[in-house]
């Protein structure tokens, strides 16, 4: 009986000590916080757990040499906040407008030190709930029919303190770095440790293993004093204005290429860092060799004993020695901390760094389980710009949008139009949307048609990788067809061998629009929602199937697609086409026309001139629409017949009131006329 009470007292202790949220969130970085702010906007409850003292604590230490490649354009010309968006890679989305990065930097490219700054001030001024100093060492699952998701989260942090939540976000991002082992890698230095002094460079030669940005923005900081810098890496050197991938090398660090290919001693080299060797020699300067060297070998003879590619080849690239060796290899998800039964398992190739996770940011073999920000950028890894703040902070949004949907019965977020406005909803979107432009070909706006496309349905910003579960995810339904606004490059424009500075590289005439190489609004038309085996079949490299329709929006030098000719009129035809309706919109007169010699009337004049809508009539529009060629010029004297003169004035008023058809009996009219 003393056992039975003493295992009940623990009991009762153990679960006294288990704190419960229903959203637990690992990590209060950028996408942390971002997650957080959506949360707390929709009164949900909540806990961020953040390892250090502070939020953004990746910022407080990289990069090392504290300039963001991540652009803060404060002028754009523009006072649309949506439209300035595009081109604030910095600030996370909110409601006050103090949280915006360009009140902390004037720079283009700013510091590292202003991002830790911001993100301190979006969690205190925004009141979000943040427990720092809590490191979570160990998540773990409890298996529970009444659960959310059939099971809870156990989170333990260092204290041994347990957490249990109903939803685990997980935005830790990716901060354990990438090692390599070889033979002599103990006398390469880290990225997140070498000095960032360049006088404790001077005179040296350096070898950099990597060729991201991490290892060129380390390349120049001491370019100007080193005696050389070689780099080496597996693959080739990727370009982000060729690839149009902002995680490639971006032109601030490149300082680098201009040494090697001006032949000024610096240089790149491609080779596998798996097959490397490094030899120190008496001197402590480093020697590079091949492992294959070094199998019958005696490596500790000495570097005298060894033989060395130079030995054999002797115009071998890398034959000087070196007086250090930095590795810049970037950085991989910390998997450690997940118990198996959350089956938390890295991807394949590249992507081996990030989590498995499905379209919809959750974990592939976790219910209940979403991955954040950076971590999450397997989705669209070398594509968009999912894995940086102006890109994940929409997908963020997404995932709120479904998890409302899932737990709390809140359908995505839509508004309902009159079919006149389709065009007009579809450029407002194309010439503002930051989400389309930064997540161009994962997020796309979804506009579901109403029976008799009288009306639609216009939904911001949804994943495509999960179109075929529209209905499911969002709680809207699409059961006349439904168009997607997605953008797009070119699909033969971009990668590392691409020259985009050819001659003639844009298309500037409506009929070729399908050629189009930059960035791009494409819209693609469905009869019926795309099913999961459709989505499956889609072809390489289209965000979407084949649709029953497609059409291109011109490229646009100044990303301003508001041409009448060149963007609009080729856009509403492509709509009538797919909807068989006219989309014009048309003046009273014409629409009074219509009434008696059309069986059907335009939607314009159902939607607007039949229920008494639109401009009212007047002398200076009649002769604007005459002037423009819309309505045909029925000469005032036509109507005067033998009035004298000065009548003028007061016949031109009569016949304006002349004009003006009341609308019930013009009604009666066309429902007579119909039956």
């Amino acid at each position: 009986l003393g056992l039975a009470l003493y295992t009940g007292s623990l009991c009762v202790l153990s679960c006294a000590d288990l704190v419960y949220h229903d959203y637990c969130i690992v990590g209060a970085g950028p996408s942390g916080l971002q997650a957080a702010y959506f949360l707390q906007r929709a009164s949900r409850d909540y806990m961020v757990f953040e390892r250090s003292h502070a939020p953004g604590s990746f910022f407080a230490l990289y990069p090392r040499h504290r300039k963001l490649i991540s652009i803060n354009k404060r002028y754009t010309g523009k006072s649309n906040s949506e439209f300035n968006l595009r081109h604030d890679w910095n600030s996370l989305l909110s409601h006050d407008r103090r949280l915006l990065f360009r009140h902390y930097s004037r720079d283009f490219y700013p510091s590292a030190d202003e991002m830790v700054r911001y993100l301190e001030d979006f969690a205190s001024l925004l009141k979000l709930r943040v427990q720092y100093n809590t490191a979570i060492i160990h998540v773990t699952l409890e298996r529970d029919e009444q659960a959310w998701n059939g099971h809870y989260f156990i989170l333990t942090d260092q204290d041994r303190q347990n957490y249990k939540c109903s939803c685990l976000l997980v935005a830790t991002g990716t901060w354990v770095p990438n090692v390599v082992n070889f033979p002599g890698s103990e006398y390469v230095e880290g990225y997140e440790t070498v000095s960032t002094n360049p006088e404790d460079f001077a005179g040296q030669t350096v070898l950099i293993l990597g060729r991201g940005n991490s290892a060129f923005e380390t390349a120049e900081n001491i370019l100007g004093v080193t005696n050389f810098i070689h780099m080496v890496s597996r693959s080739r050197v990727r370009l982000s204005w060729a690839t149009h991938y902002v995680g490639d090398l971006r032109a601030i660090n490149n300082g680098l290429l201009d040494t090697y290919q001006l032949k000024s001693l610096d240089g790149l080299l491609e080779g596998d860092l798996e097959d490397l060797a490094i030899i120190k020699d008496k001197k402590g300067k480093l020697h590079i060799t091949l492992q294959f060297y070094l199998e019958n070998s005696n490596i500790s003879a000495g570097v005298d004993a060894i033989t060395l590619p130079q030995d054999e080849l002797d115009n071998f690239a890398p034959r000087a020695p070196y007086d250090r060796v930095i590795r810049c290899l970037g950085w991989k998800f910390d998997f450690s901390i997940y118990n198996r039964s959350l089956k938390m398992m890295p991807g394949k190739g590249d992507k081996k760094k990030y989590p498995q996770i499905k379209p919809n940011y959750e974990s592939t073999n976790t219910q209940g389980l979403f991955v954040l920000g950076t971590a999450s950028h397997s989705i669209d890894f070398r594509k968009s710009a999912g894995g940086f703040i102006h890109g994940f902070r929409y997908t963020t949004r997404a995932v709120h949008r479904l998890l409302e949907k899932r737990h709390h019965g809140v359908p995505w977020p839509s508004t309902i139009y009159p079919v006149t406005q389709l065009t007009n909803s579809i450029i407002k979107r194309v010439n503002e949307a930051s989400g389309l432009y930064q997540m161009f070909s994962v997020l796309a706006d979804i506009i579901l048609l109403r029976e008799n496309a009288t009306a639609f349905e216009y939904l911001e910003e949804y994943p495509v990788g999960i179109l075929a579960e529209l209905e499911m995810q969002t709680g809207r339904k699409a059961p006349s067809g439904l168009f997607v606004v997605i953008m797009e490059y070119g699909k033969n424009f971009s990668g590392a061998d691409k020259d985009v500075f050819y001659y003639n590289r844009a298309v500037g005439e409506a009929q070729h629009a399908w050629q189009s190489n930059f960035l791009h609004p494409v819209i693609y038309f469905y009869k019926h929602l795309p099913t999961e085996h459709e989505m499956k079949l889609r072809p390489p490299d289209w965000p979407l199937p084949r649709p029953d329709a497609i059409h291109h929006i011109v490229e646009d030098f100044l990303t301003d697609w508001t041409a009448p000719n060149a963007h609009i009129l080729p856009l509403r035809r492509f709509l009538e086409n797919c909807l068989s309706t006219d989309l014009r919109n048309f003046f009273a007169e014409s629409c009074f026309l219509f009434a008696f010699t059309r069986q059907k009337l335009p939607p314009f004049c159902w939607q607007g001139y039949m229920r008494m809508q639109g401009l009212e009539g007047s002398e200076g529009l009649r002769r604007h629409a005459v002037e423009a060629g819309l309505l045909q010029d029925y000469s005032i004297t036509d109507f005067l017949g033998d009035r004298p003169p000065d009548s003028h004035k007061g016949s031109q008023d009569q016949l304006l009131r002349d004009h003006v058809i009341s609308v019930r009996p013009l009604q009666h009219l066309v429902n007579a006329k119909d039956e």
